[in-house]
């Protein structure tokens, strides 16, 4: 009796198992990440789709000339390509000079993107409507630092995968809300990173680094906010970093909620 009673278990077991390779769970965050069919992938890692989807940013200190200088390069960890935001513009750290930003605008929406630090202390960042920046820095753990809504929560550190190793950006954006024109709502983020869920609704109260920044930065010293979509936008700051895997699904958040 004992016997055959093992034998049920390890059936059931093994049948389980046999469930579980055939449905694995579905990826909806962290590195490697597919875009659901609702999606818009905005870099597969190809020089046509860069050129096809994005531009440099016409900021007040723009320099870089088009075609975009961001180069095509081999994935250093897996097969690939990706772009490496070491524009020649921007050496020493000049950002806003040859930032690369997309030609489409956007509200609310739900992004993901993968980033890969070659050196230490290597700089850029992820800017969502082209105004609110989530920092990629290496070695800084500040309020100013890895992974941080920049000056606006503390930064999730240990959740980064370190150097020369690919980290993943997923995130949820509600932009602010306006009734004649005046700020009623302030923008809203969730966002996870390297799958771990390390900021819920977050409001975010302006845009941060002056005009030089991103859109509405020389406004009120960012306080200035305007009711016009903006790009999704990559900083350049004269440092090795990588991108790939970048796609977004636009979404209509009624509710001042952007938990997922």
């Amino acid at each position: 009796m004992k016997n055959a009673i093992l034998y049920l278990f390890s059936i059931v077991v093994l049948f389980s198992i046999s469930i579980s390779f055939k449905n694995p769970p579905s990826k909806t965050t962290g590195v490697g990440a597919k875009a659901p069919k609702s999606a818009e992938v905005l870099f597969d890692g190809s020089r046509e789709m860069l050129d096809t989807k994005w531009t440099y940013w016409e900021g007040p200190r723009l320099s870089a000339e088009l075609p975009i200088k961001w180069k095509i390069v081999d994935d250093p960890v897996n097969k690939g390509t990706a772009v490496n935001s070491n524009d020649p513009t921007a050496a020493g750290g000049q950002y806003g000079t040859a930032d690369i930003v997309t030609k489409k605008k956007f509200r609310d929406f739900r992004l993901h993107i993968e980033f890969l630090i070659q050196r230490e202390k290597g700089n850029s960042g992820v800017y969502l409507q082209n105004r609110y920046e989530i920092q990629v820095l290496d070695g800084d753990s500040t309020s100013h630092g890895m992974a941080t809504v920049i000056n606006e929560t503390e930064s999730p550190y240990f959740a980064y995968n370190g150097v020369r190793k690919w980290n993943a950006y997923d995130i949820q954006f509600r932009a602010a809300r306006f009734e004649n024109d005046i700020l009623t709502e302030k923008p809203m983020v969730t966002m996870y990173f390297n799958g771990q869920k390390v900021h819920t609704n977050v409001q975010i109260n302006k845009v941060w680094g002056g005009k030089f920044s991103g859109l509405d930065g020389g406004n009120d010293d960012g306080k200035g906010i305007t009711d016009r979509p903006g790009g999704i936008k990559l900083q350049a700051e004269g440092h090795p970093v990588i991108y790939r895997n970048i796609w977004i699904e636009e979404l209509d958040l009624k509710e001042a909620n952007t938990d997922f």
